[in-house]
């Protein structure tokens, strides 16, 4: 029992004398100390530092040695004092002083007592020590899963790499594709923390329909984070660009494809976002057919140009792209094998046909001949409310002989065109090539901004754009402030055909502002455009296109407005440049007014935008961001899709039109929307929809009751896809 006591009493102080002893030389020398001069306590502490935080192990490690040595003491100075007799039941004695602090209570004599108490506060803090570390792993864990750092499981879900003021709209849509299967999972990865992005997601406000929202942060340009978030099982990846510069963002999406290609077995496809047309090539030769580009910059201006020729035609599409009311499917139909594309046409009544996939093809063939055989394989592209709503029927019986207004009525008006561009974006010089291939000889192309002129060229230049080369455009530059009233009241805005507002390349990346510059111009171009119409034509209400017939050349090709050309100003400032002194409702309707003669585009970021437009009713708008969006979600759903947008937003093959009545049939006749898909045949064209000028606000795509007969005015309009006007 003395050894046993000794025992105690040196394993006991051993860890608290330790170290007034281990920079002793004798010690030093007996470890192996250096000749560096570093003492051995410091390298102690430096292993330990390195051991706790290198290994998540070391902690319970430690806390094990410690209960070990505590036990060891407390039996060996338990069978020193005689308590518990034999060397065994001491330790067990002991145990329960450790494990149970009321357990000395029952001793008698002062050693055992003593020893018991010792025991017991070792005890305590052993457990403290152990639920402190309890306490660590389950905070640490909490706060994993807060950062999103943990695994996502799942299969067949949509993945998001990035975060831009796109994405809600992306997600909006997603869901509303989702719907009618009950909803899907949607995983989002982005450098941003994960809280951040579900309190964005909160203060959306957005029905999620069933699907469900997985965000996680990460790089997308790490395979390990790729593959936290399952990117080998996912239906499809949408890659977001940065609200960056356009290369640098390019840059990175090129980045992160080369990354997605790095992932053994990937299964779904991928669309990515891309800021400039010049880097397209780059990532679609990095991504083979894996991938799919959009180019939103791009494709927002091609839209704004022919949405400026056709008013309506930008409600028309945001109709067609979004999953809200109907889009586009790809099915087999084994029961039309053998029929005519023309047969086809007529087989469904809940849809419209506008195509086919050919087998073993992955080119959709938009508006193909009424002759054209449906082969096994082929696959019928329509437009339809959803995947689950339309079937294939029996063929509706259409007149054969039908009686055509004049091919003369349909001959393209040769009318000298004058459209005009307000400010400067980064792919300008491409809107200029896609105008001049629309327009006819002759007409002219006026640029309106702040910036100057020589800069202005030789940007042109920059992007591969020579003035003289244009086929029917004749370039007119004007300088002069946008925002400012005594700049835009010395263009002649009533002899426009159409004005573009474009956003400032500078505010790309502040959306507000640069739809508060927008919208600014927008109210002063249209109060100037009501005095000069008004002032001009007080007698009548004029024909806009007469009016423009004798315009007469400009006198040189640059023209400065000789002002000053001053900083941007506040949306503040856009509202008081109006007349003060008219009430609300009065200048809403001299908007209007003015709106009704002349077609003004505005490019649209911010969707908030989109209501005070909609509001006032001014301006045919694009909604930019929105557009995008639903684009990409489009085409991340059904990647043969991407084919199909990109030829309808080009100048090449088919495109979308809106026609009037006069083509197809003479006012104040009866017909059904079958008969006039028939006529419309006849013309080598497809007709999607029609819009009732009297009694409808927006275009119906894909009609109900196609067979119906109704009598068509000279007011209607009907959406026809066609391969040129």
């Amino acid at each position: 029992r003395s050894i046993a006591f000794m025992a105690a009493i040196i394993l006991g102080s051993a860890p608290f004398l330790a170290p007034f002893f281990v920079d002793t030389t004798i010690v030093s020398a007996l470890l192996g100390r250096s000749d560096d001069n570093i003492l051995l306590s410091k390298r102690l502490l430096y292993l330990v530092d390195y051991w706790f935080s290198s290994y998540v192990w070391i902690k319970p490690l430690t806390l094990l040695v410690a209960t070990f040595w505590l036990l060891l003491v407390s039996g060996l100075a338990n069978y020193a004092v005689g308590e518990g007799g034999g060397i065994g039941n001491s330790f067990w004695f002991a145990w329960s002083f450790i494990a149970d602090s009321g357990n000395h209570a029952v001793l008698d004599e002062a050693m055992p007592r003593a020893v018991g108490v010792l025991t017991t506060l070792g005890g305590m803090l052993v457990f403290a020590l152990m639920l402190g570390l309890v306490s660590d792993a389950i905070s640490e864990k909490v706060d994993s899963l807060k950062k999103g750092k943990s695994d996502v499981i799942e299969h067949g879900h949509t993945l998001i790499l990035g975060w831009n003021d796109k994405i809600m709209s992306i997600m909006q849509q997603i869901v509303n594709a989702n719907e009618s299967e009950g909803g899907g999972v949607i995983v989002v990865l982005s450098e941003r923390d994960k809280e951040a992005m579900e309190e964005d997601l909160y203060k959306a406000e957005m029905q999620w329909k069933g699907t469900i929202v997985v965000c996680r942060s990460g790089s997308p340009l790490l395979l390990m984070d790729l593959r936290k978030v399952s990117v080998s099982t996912a239906r499809s990846i949408i890659v977001l660009a940065e609200a960056t510069n356009a290369d640098l963002s390019d840059t990175r999406v090129l980045r992160v494809v080369l990354s997605l290609r790095g992932v053994a077995h990937l299964q779904g496809h991928i669309v990515a976002e891309i800021s400039d047309l010049d880097n397209n090539l780059q990532v679609k030769m990095v991504g083979g057919e894996l991938v799919e580009t959009l180019v939103a910059h791009d494709v927002i201006g091609r839209l704004m140009i022919q949405c400026a020729r056709q008013p309506g035609l930008a409600q028309v599409f945001e109709d067609l792209l979004g999953f809200e009311g109907n889009e586009f499917y790809r099915q087999e139909w084994p029961q039309l094998t053998g029929s005519t594309f023309h047969d086809a046409l007529f087989a469904f009544s809940d849809a419209v046909p506008c195509g086919v996939r050919p087998h073993g093809s992955t080119k959709v063939i938009l508006n193909p001949k009424d002759d054209y055989i449906l082969q096994k394989g082929d696959q019928i592209l329509v437009l339809a409310e959803d995947n689950d709503t339309y079937q294939a029927g029996d063929i509706f019986p259409v007149p054969k002989a039908l009686e055509m207004p004049p091919l003369l009525d349909l001959k393209k008006s040769q009318v000298k065109e004058r459209v005009m561009f307000v400010g400067w974006r980064r792919d300008i010089e491409d809107m200029i090539l896609v105008l001049d291939a629309f327009v006819t000889k002759g007409s002219e192309l006026w640029i309106f901004c702040d910036i100057p002129i020589a800069e202005r060229e030789q940007r042109l230049l920059e992007g591969d754009l020579k003035p003289e080369a244009l086929q029917n455009l004749t370039l007119v530059h004007m300088l002069g402030n946008p925002v400012l009233r005594k700049h835009l009241q010395l263009l002649p805005l009533a002899t426009f055909h159409s004005i573009l507002i474009l956003a400032d390349e500078r505010l790309e990346e502040d959306i507000v502002a640069a739809d508060s510059r927008v919208l600014g111009t927008l109210l002063l171009i249209r109060e100037l455009q009501y005095v000069a119409f008004e002032k001009s034509f007080s007698e009548r209400e004029p024909d806009r296109k007469g009016s423009l017939a004798n315009w007469g050349q400009p006198s040189s090709k640059n023209h400065s407005l000789n002002m000053p050309v001053t900083n941007q100003r506040s949306s503040q400032e856009f509202v008081t440049a109006l007349p003060a002194e008219q009430d609300c409702d009065g200048w809403m309707a001299k908007m209007r007014s003015a709106s009704s003669r002349s077609v003004v585009i505005s490019e649209i970021l911010d969707s908030r935008t989109k209501h005070l437009i909609n509001v006032t009713k001014i301006s045919d708008y694009v909604l930019s961001n929105e557009l995008v969006s639903m684009a990409l979600a489009m085409v991340s759903e059904d990647k043969g899709v991407a084919g199909v947008l990109s030829e309808l937003f080009t100048s090449e093959g088919n495109e979308l039109y809106i026609r009037t009545v006069h083509n197809y049939i003479r006012p104040g006749q009866e017909a059904s929307f079958y008969e006039m898909q028939a006529r419309a045949r006849i013309r080598g064209e497809l007709l999607i929809g029609y819009k009732c000028a009297k009694s409808m606000d927006r275009a119906v795509l894909n009609p109900i009751n196609k067979h119906a007969t109704r009598v068509w005015t000279s007011d209607d309009f009907l959406v026809a896809m066609a391969e040129n006007d």
